[in-house]
């Protein structure tokens, strides 16, 4: 039997799942096999009948979505057009990434196992579910998976077994070599690819939208600095509806850029062209040629914390006995505790671990950049308004991430802390976006209610559908005899209009105080007054009882009931993912079981039910 060809392809949002697949084409290229690492779309998927050794690796986004990278591929392969047989002559195996955290984790690699083995497939092992919250994180289910999944490679291709594999710290040839130039051109150096007119900006050619206004939201005393952001988007092309979300690459602070070059003795200023050693296809997102600088500030991620890849790697240049001790014990298997308790728990960087190990960063090649750094992942926010209201605009509310670890100076979230230092009133700054498709979903039909949960941030995409919702006329509004239900718990603020009708746009909104962080009050009170919507808060420290917004949701049973089973109304929930989605489903479970006289199992029945036809939605994030 000739030897085979490994073909690892992976969909990846957030970086994760192509860091797994570049680690399993490294292992197999240590065995001297042939192997590529490929995004599932730029795979010509209809070579895939002819591949004999193939390896998915595939994240799970939204609520049981495919990531960006593979929707293509993920359409093809449930065409109901293939034959059943088409994969028989392909031996496979799926490794799935995600969070435990969330209702659908490892979606996607469930159902694509699935659909493998449906087209004739033979699965070399089950399907791996690593879980971001393990407290090992995925490599405590990867290690193992990987073990076992290269056993039954060589008992099936027994020259493999045969060869002697490289050794762990000799180095791989690296994805691309770096070519200096002696002069510097200016024009060149600063050439980015951006948006052309008539075209739809991408990730690949975004738009450079203007930057109008980056005002603070939260009371200059309270802890969290939370922003409402506003971009001009005129001449864009770009168009979006309620739920959608805008993208941003995000930069790394000038400072790192300086101190990342200062110990790598890079010159900021030089360029270079990127050239591939394989079949590897030069960053789309660098120009050609590109500076240093450059290089670090948009794409090298030197400010996340550091995979264990990332040790493995600079192990391998490690001279110094007691720095190269420490970073193999760091890459092994054994050592994961050790690392966490090291990078994960704190929070280290990549920049602050190459600080902790001179001797070695002082070894580093610059041709194995780019393998030791992942790219800088395009954030995306959800948007905050609606083009009804805000023609030609696109706002979003982001709170500013800082927190204190063990380590010395507070940890910054890169996109936040980016865009909230950025002021229009001290230059013409451009920032870089495209918009895409979110996950929720708002009824088209004007009389149907919306039941929105956004605590916090949550309540971003809710201002986007009330906004629009408004513009559009669809209050869904409720009759005079069914306004009756509100008397109990009326609506915060204001009461609702005493006329023959009134919205049904209802949202909960927490925070912490109505003083601090009620987000867009004025906003609300207009709507309210203005008949178009139903408002119930939960100020959580407000008072000596702390009250959620899930508490608020269980007050208002009657209501909810009325509008969910009378009147067809679709239920909303954002915001983050730690408990507040899981405790507001709970809540609704137990309207339906008060007012809908139903026991435990149907209740969750009918939950289930309203998510499949999608009157139930949830964005959540971490």
């Amino acid at each position: 039997m000739p030897e085979p060809r490994l073909c690892v392809l992976y969909g990846s949002q957030t970086g994760s799942a192509q860091d797994a697949a570049r680690r399993i084409e490294r292992q197999a290229r240590r065995r001297h096999l042939q192997a590529g690492a490929l995004p599932l779309d730029s795979y010509e998927v209809g070579n895939l009948i002819s591949e004999s050794l193939v390896v998915f690796v595939c994240s799970t986004t939204g609520q049981g979505d495919p990531p960006d990278n593979m929707k293509n591929f993920w359409r093809f392969i449930f065409k109901k057009s293939l034959p059943v047989n088409a994969l028989r002559n392909m031996d496979c195996a799926v490794l799935g990434l995600g969070d435990s955290s969330y209702s659908k984790f490892n979606f996607v690699a469930k159902k694509l196992h699935k659909r493998l083995l449906h087209l004739g497939a033979s699965m070399l092992l089950p399907v791996g579910l690593a879980d971001d919250q393990h407290d090992l994180g995925p490599d405590a289910v990867i290690d193992p998976w990987l073990t076992t999944f290269w056993e039954k490679v060589l008992t099936l291709h027994p020259s493999v077994a045969d060869t002697i594999p490289l050794n762990e710290d000799e180095l791989l040839p690296p994805t691309y070599t770096f070519h200096f130039h002696d002069g510097v051109n200016e024009e060149q150096q600063e050439r980015v690819v951006l948006h052309a007119d008539q075209s739809t900006p991408s990730w690949l050619c975004p738009f450079p939208s203007r930057l109008v206004s980056n005002r603070r939201v939260t009371d200059e005393s309270h802890f969290q600095d939370v922003r409402l952001i506003e971009f001009d988007i005129t001449g864009s092309n770009i168009e979006f509806s309620a739920g959608d979300v805008v993208m941003m690459y995000p930069l790394n602070a000038v400072e790192d850029v300086k101190s990342f070059c200062q110990l790598l003795s890079l010159d900021p200023e030089a360029t270079f062209t990127l050239k591939a050693t394989g079949t590897t296809a030069v960053p789309a997102r660098l120009p050609q040629p590109c500076s240093v600088f450059h290089l670090v500030e948009s794409y090298l991620d030197i400010s996340a914390v550091p995979r264990r890849s990332f040790f493995e790697l600079l192990s391998a240049f490690a001279t110094n006995e007691l720095e190269k001790e420490k970073l193999v014990e760091f890459s092994s298997a054994a050592g994961q505790e050790e690392l966490h308790s090291y990078c994960n728990r704190p929070r280290r960087t990549a920049l602050e671990v190459l600080t902790d190990f001179p001797q070695t960063t002082a070894e580093l090649k610059v041709d194995y950049l780019l393998d030791l750094f992942p790219e800088i992942q395009p954030r995306s926010f959800s948007i905050a308004s609606s083009l009804q209201a805000h023609p030609q605009k696109i706002q979003v509310l982001v709170a500013v991430v800082q927190y204190k670890t063990k380590m010395y100076k507070p940890r910054r979230g890169l996109c936040s802390t980016w865009l909230a230092s950025l002021d229009p009133a001290q230059a013409d700054i451009r920032v870089p976006l495209w918009v895409k498709k979110g996950s929720l979903r708002f009824p088209p039909d004007r009389d149907t209610p919306v039941i929105m949960v956004g605590p916090g941030t949550g309540v971003a995409p809710f201002r986007s559908a009330l906004q629009e919702r408004t513009a559009q006329g669809r209050n869904g509004e409720i009759s005079a005899c069914d306004s009756r239900l509100l008397s109990a718990h009326q609506c915060d603020l204001h009461p609702p209009p005493s006329s023959s009708c009134c919205s049904a746009n209802v949202l909960f909104f927490g925070c912490r105080s109505e003083a601090k962080d009620f987000y867009f009050r004025s906003e609300w009170e207009k709507m309210i007054k203005a008949g178009n919507l139903i408002l119930f808060t939960a100020f959580s420290r407000d008072q000596e009882e702390k009250v959620y917004v899930q508490q608020r949701v269980r007050e208002n049973a009657e209501l909810l009931w009325d509008l969910i089973s009378n009147r067809n109304g679709c239920f909303y929930i954002a915001g983050n993912a730690n408990q507040m989605p899981a405790s507001v489903s709970d809540s609704l479970k137990e309207v339906f079981q008060q007012e809908g006289k139903m026991s435990a199992q149907q209740a969750e029945q009918m939950l289930a039910a309203m998510e499949r036809s999608g009157r139930l939605q949830v964005e959540a994030w971490s």
